[in-house]
């Protein structure tokens, strides 16, 4: 390897240097140049979560109530009354015995379950708008000018 070699290899070299820099976008060496802009977006995902519940159940209470139930009895009236001492052919005989049977009305009271109503329950989806606020970035381009350049804005 001679002295002007040294000097061939470092020729290569340099050209590589040239095409590293052109792929990192440094724009001394190169012709073109471009940037990519970037920006933040939101993105919102929903899900549900409990929150509560609502149990629905019944219990039982307790009403005194008092009715006026209108009853019957007999009564057994004795009535005597005088005579005037007629004869009689029916001689004295033994006991005689009369049987009158006397009833009254008694209060049986029984209960009975009717339904007197129904109670449901369901559930409905209802729509709300929810804000959200957040801070979003977003790379812009500064274009800037030094000396004589001109500068012509293609959109």
């Amino acid at each position: 390897m001679g002295f002007f070699d040294l000097f061939a290899e470092e020729e290569p070299n340099k050209e590589k240097q040239k095409e590293v820099r052109k792929e990192g976008r440094d724009t001394e060496f190169a012709n073109e140049a471009h940037l990519d802009l970037r920006q933040e977006e939101l993105d919102i995902h929903k899900h549900r979560v409990e929150t509560g519940d609502v149990e629905l159940h019944k219990e039982i209470v307790e009403e005194e109530k008092n009715v006026n139930v209108p009853v019957a009895h007999d009564q057994v009236i004795i009535e005597r009354k005088a005579v005037d001492r007629e004869p009689s052919e029916e001689p004295i005989s033994a006991e005689e015995t009369v049987h009158i049977p006397v009833t009254a009305e008694k209060v049986d009271v029984e209960k009975h379950t009717v339904v007197t109503g129904e109670v449901s329950a369901h559930k409905r989806s209802v729509e709300e708008t929810q804000q959200v606020h957040d801070v979003l970035h977003k790379e812009v381009a500064d274009v800037e000018g030094h000396g004589d350049a001109e500068i012509i804005n293609e959109d």
